[in-house]
Order: structure tokens, then sequence, then C-alpha cells
């Protein structure tokens, strides 16, 4: 089968069946570290506004009724913020609609949200979001099913939820069935390989994680690690950890209560511990994302594991010596198992106390279309939509071969599993908890059976409060 065929034949599969059914990554230079307003958007690249006025013209939405409000638009700075930013005067020129954007590193973002909106801000109206648990709880978010039903704010048929992503339909529905945030980026953990590297050796992708850590040892040279995966002991550094987990039958949370000290957690982690201590590079244990990606595009690793979003750096010849040497395939599996990769959806929600909510919904709505989805996805970002998956301009900047990985993974991704650690109001304290101990394991502190037994406690000790 031609890989186009492929990316077809997975992006049929990856729709919702009917409309009932539920529905990195750039480096921190692209936007620099303080807020960006508006005005400075000029010196963005730009994009032509005349050709598209004709998709927006034809939803049944008033785009100009709010015009004149303005509202305020957070985030962390990401390919979903590099790509959309540059659209921004579009969206004003569309809605009159005045946008004003404050986009921080991502660690400073997200230490800061929790704190603004806890204290009851109006602003920001909208902003990208993670711990959605602690938002609901905290009564921090905006219910948004009335918005989708309101007819002068949403037109179904111009939107089309089933062009949207099974995962991402299925992503933002709480156990009441409201929707509290819209996914605005796809992403799942991926296998990323220096195909000269892995051709030098003579060897084949790896498959199963015992041919992984088989592959890891025989491809690591002096000058280039086998594998690099992040082992920083804090819970931002829990995705490729979670993918091992999960892919050897374990959860993170189940009945309300960590469950990283089962015997699945303990082999799936043992796995994580070896291949980086025998194959991994010199201080892993402090590794992140950006430490993991830049060993890959500077080729001081054969191999990595993390986000599909990695795939625009990799590509990039700018950033990259690998740019065309590289191969991205499928998440390793246990043998007689299917793999189930870490997946999400950066999600956008709206402030409770927003004094100007539904134009905040007009600006998701707008910014989760087709039409817009098809202009970010041509910058290279992995959105929700269908349409935009399968579009030459995604192809062409997010590479074919790529896209592929990304949707297989994200089809094997088990989304109530991931929902039930990422909504977790005490997500925060059990993925650090979770990641002090494969810190310990991958350092050769703890064994794996202590380590992740003492994490489960500690974790636990915090869900009873």
């Amino acid at each position: 089968m031609a890989p186009n065929d492929k990316l077809r034949d997975k992006l049929r599969d990856a729709l919702p069946r009917s409309p009932k059914s539920a529905s990195r990554r750039n480096f921190v230079k692209a936007l620099g570290a303080a807020g960006v307003a508006l005005p400075a958007l000029a010196m963005l690249p730009r994009w032509g506004f005349a050709d598209d006025v004709a998709a927006y013209a034809n939803a049944a939405i008033g785009w100009k009724q709010f015009a004149g409000q303005t509202i305020t638009l957070a985030g962390a700075i990401h390919p979903w913020s590099n790509a959309i930013v540059p659209l921004l005067p579009d969206f004003t020129k569309l809605t009159g609609i005045n946008l004003v954007t404050d986009f921080r590193l991502e660690t400073t973002y997200l230490g800061a949200l929790p704190i603004q909106l806890n204290r009851h801000d109006s602003t920001p109206d909208v902003f990208m979001f993670t711990t959605y648990g602690q938002g609901i709880s905290g009564g921090w978010v905006e219910p948004l099913n009335a918005y989708y039903a309101d007819k002068s704010l949403t037109d179904p048929g111009w939107y089309d939820e089933n062009d949207i992503l099974k995962t991402a339909r299925a992503f933002p529905l709480w156990r009441d069935g409201e929707r509290y945030a819209i996914p605005i980026t796809s992403e799942a953990v991926t296998l990323f390989i220096n195909g000269e590297a892995l051709a030098a050796k003579n060897l084949a992708v790896p498959q199963t994680f015992e041919a992984l850590l088989a592959t890891a040892n025989a491809i690591k040279t002096d000058e280039m690690s086998g594998i690099a995966m992040r082992a920083q002991a804090g819970g931002n550094s829990s995705v490729p950890a979670m993918a091992f987990l999960f892919s050897y039958g374990g959860a993170m949370v189940d009945d309300n209560k960590a469950a990283f000290g089962s015997p699945e957690a303990i082999a799936a982690i043992e796995m994580y511990g070896q291949l980086l201590r025998q194959a991994g590079p010199g201080g892993v244990s402090g590794y992140e994302w950006y430490h993991v990606l830049d060993d890959f595009l500077q080729r001081r690793t054969a191999m990595a594991i993390d986000s599909s979003n990695f795939a625009t750096d990799i590509s990039n010849p700018a950033k990259s010596h690998v740019a065309g040497k590289a191969m991205f395939a499928a998440f390793p599996h246990v043998v007689g198992r299917t793999s189930v990769p870490f997946m999400s959806h950066w999600q956008a929600c709206i402030n409770s106390r927003s004094r100007n909510k539904r134009a905040a919904f007009l600006f998701l709505l707008w910014a989760t279309s087709k039409p817009t989805s098809m202009r970010t996805a041509a910058a290279g970002l992995a959105t929700t939509r269908v349409s935009a998956w399968s579009s030459q301009g995604f192809k062409k900047a997010f590479g074919a071969q790529a896209a592929e990985a990304a949707l297989t993974n994200l089809q094997n991704a088990d989304v109530e599993r991931a929902k039930a650690i990422l909504f977790h109001p005490q997500s925060r304290p059990i993925l650090d908890a979770f990641m002090i101990g494969v810190n310990e394991v991958v350092s050769g502190t703890r064994p794996a059976k202590i380590a992740m037994t003492n994490a489960a406690e500690k974790a636990n000790a915090v869900i009873r409060g």
C-alpha cells in the first residue's frame, strides 16, 4: 500500500462513526519569553485573507455581532500559538473583535495561570489549558454545551464536528456529558529514528520493547546515544513513561487511586530505566522534552521517543541535522499486546469570570473551524481536523510518514486512560510523584519495585488529602 493510501485509510478510521459518537513544539525562541501584543503581529508572516472570506461567509453566523469587544488570549509558546498568532488580524477583520495576546514560556505560563484563575480574574477570556479536572472543580472554566446549541453562535453544518478526530471529540467530554473546553491540537507519543544510523548497522525499525532495547544498545556510539527520553523528576516529563506504562497494561489512576505500583507499571518502568541506563545519554536523569529534541536534531542520539509534534522541527533543515533522514514509527509494544501510546490534545477554555464569553466562544469556533485549521495545518500544526490532516499543505509541512505514524499512535491510544490522569483534580502532584519514582529507576537510585511502590503511596496520600 502506498504511503498516501495508508494515510487516507487511517484518516477514514479516525472519523467519528456517527454524530452521536463521543466525541512541541518549537524551541522557546519562537515568540520570545514576553507576552505578544497584537500590534507586533505586523512583523509576523501573514496569509492572504481575501481568498478565504468566502469560507467563513458560508456560515450562518453573525460574525460581526460582537464588534468592538476586546478579548484576551493567553497560552504557552507552542506550535499552536506559532500557527494561530499570524492569523489573528484576520479574525479581527472578520468579526470586529479585538485581541490582546499573552503567550509565555510553557513552565511560566502553567505556573501562573492557576493563581490568576483562582483569584477570579476576568481575564484571560480564552486560555490554553491542561489541568481540566482542577479547572472544573474550581469553577474556573465555562461549560460550553449551551454555546454549541445556540444557533446565533454556531452553524453545526458549517462547523462539522464529524470532521474532528474521534479522540478529539471524546477528549473534552466530562463525566456529566458537558464540555468545558475545545481541543486545539493532537499529539501522541511517537518513535523517532535517525535513518542513517539505523542503516549503518543494518537494523530494522524496532517494533517491540525488547527489540527497542537491543537496537538502542547496538546503535549507540561514543558520539551518539542509542535513545533519549525524558526522565526529569517532575510531572512535565511524564509523557513517554506513561506510554510505556499503558502499553504494559497498566494505568496511572484507577478507581481514584494511583495505580503505578502495579506489576505492569513496575515492569514498564524497569524497561524504561534499562533503556536509559544502558543506552541513554549522559545526564539523562535531568532530561526534559527540549533536551530530547535537541539531541535528536543535533545527531547526538540515534532514537528518541516523545510527542509527534516534534516532527515539524525534525524535518526543518534550518533547525535539524537529520532533516530528510529521520524516520517516524509506531510506538513499540509488548509481545502479545497492542501498543497503547499516551496521547493528548491541548485544549482551550473560556474563563467562567469573563465579561465577553460569547465573543470568546466565537473566537474558539473560528480558531478550530475547517478553514482556519487548513491554514494552521499548512504551517505544520497537528490540528484536530481530519480534513486538515489529509491536506497537501499539512503533509508537506509535517511529513507524510510522520503524519501516518502519529495517526497510528492516536488510533492505538486509550483516551479514557489518558483522561483519568490528565483530568484528575490532583493530576499535578500525582504526576510529580510518578516521575520522582521513574527518575530514581533511571538514575539507578532504587529498583523499580521499590521506587514505583513508594511513588504510588505518596500519590495516594495526596489523593486522600
